[in-house]
């Protein structure tokens, strides 16, 4: 039995400069964290007596014979990439709802693999579990996705992520004083819109011509070099009124970034003393990511109680394996015998 634990994530400006599209020609970068609500993977080896080779259980549970017969694209292709075609069983489980714009579906994609390299007896560093996810989420299931949401997954923390022209990817800790974290922490508020949505319909709407919004996105390359600096010693609150700019550039990408309903509610919240925010992820709904001065978190949480108020910290670890036990295995001559035993013992009992 394996079971990953791997960290949903907070992008905080640059979102958008992460898809290849952009950052080929021009490079990206992004600043993000991860938070302390996780996705877990469980897999086990699944002994030769049941009708089914495969069974993987999330939303729905699918059992198959080979992982190519899988529904689930990720799980699917992650099984297929590293060479599990059955005899396994899997189970997915979240701290919070998928389609949320947290980085739920490369969380998934990073945390099987890591699960799944594991059950081979292989260690894999964080950088080959970034990239290979990437890999399989952009070019074998071919999603209309970003790079920074794998990243986030597998390495955890508070990092500037740049994107290069050449495709290398570089992870940069951000380095601010305990303190300045906790006073960051305590100051963002995340609260649950409700409204589901599919990232890559939303980045769809942006990202096929992606070239035509590079005004927009020069400015939110930008803006994370100037958080940074805020970060490392300037007055806090000027971060939140930063997330109000970004917010804004991005609410001009497309028009499913944000919606009628959105917009009322990221209004009460400026009313209330938020300073700035914005939707975590391609936009559309989800969470909402917003900045309050403590003085002002009781007049927001009153204005958006008909909101589902989620609090977090963050983490720093990433996807890694929290519980390994051994299991007995059979050899591929005892399964084929089990099996064949078990299939004569079923036909016996439909007599």
């Amino acid at each position: 039995m394996i079971i990953s634990r791997t960290p949903y994530r907070i992008s905080f400006f640059g979102g958008g400069t992460d898809y290849p599209g952009w950052y080929l020609k021009y490079g990206g970068q992004v600043l993000a964290t991860t938070i302390d609500k996780y996705l877990y993977i469980s897999c086990r080896y699944l002994p030769p007596f049941f009708e089914h080779r495969l069974r993987l259980v999330y939303s729905r549970e699918e059992n198959t014979q080979h992982a190519n017969e899988l529904v689930h694209p990720a799980a699917r292709e992650v099984l297929k990439h590293v060479g599990i075609d059955n005899g396994l069983e899997i189970h997915y489980d979240g701290d919070l709802p998928g389609r949320s714009g947290l980085g739920s579906s490369s969380a998934f994609t990073v945390g099987l693999l890591n699960a799944l390299y594991a059950y081979k007896g292989q260690m894999i560093t964080k950088h080959h579990l970034a990239t290979e996810s990437i890999h399989i989420e952009q070019d074998l299931i071919k999603e209309t996705v970003g790079s920074q949401d794998q990243v986030n997954a597998a390495y955890g923390g508070l990092n500037l992520i740049q994107f290069q022209p050449n495709s290398d990817i570089l992870v940069k800790p951000v380095t601010i004083s305990g303190k300045r974290i906790r006073i960051l922490e305590n100051n963002l508020m995340l609260f649950y819109t409700g409204i589901m949505r599919t990232a890559e319909r939303v980045a769809k709407s942006y990202v096929k011509d992606i070239q035509a919004k590079k005004k927009q996105l020069v400015k939110m390359h930008a803006m994370v070099d100037e958080a940074i600096e805020i970060l490392k010693g300037g007055d806090l609150d000027s971060f939140g009124l930063l997330l109000n700019e970004t917010w804004k550039e991005k609410r001009s990408l497309s028009k499913l970034v944000s919606n009628t309903r959105v917009d009322e509610i990221y209004a009460a919240a400026l009313s209330a003393g938020a300073l700035g925010g914005k939707l975590s992820g391609a936009g559309g709904g989800g969470f909402l990511l917003l900045y309050v001065p403590l003085e002002k978190q009781p007049d927001v949480k009153e204005k958006l109680s008909h909101l589902l108020y989620v609090p977090f910290n963050f983490e720093t670890n990433g996807s890694h394996i929290i519980f390994f036990a051994p299991q007995k295995r059979y050899t591929d001559e005892e399964e084929a015998y089990s099996r064949n035993s078990f299939e004569s013992f079923l036909e016996l009992d439909n007599t």
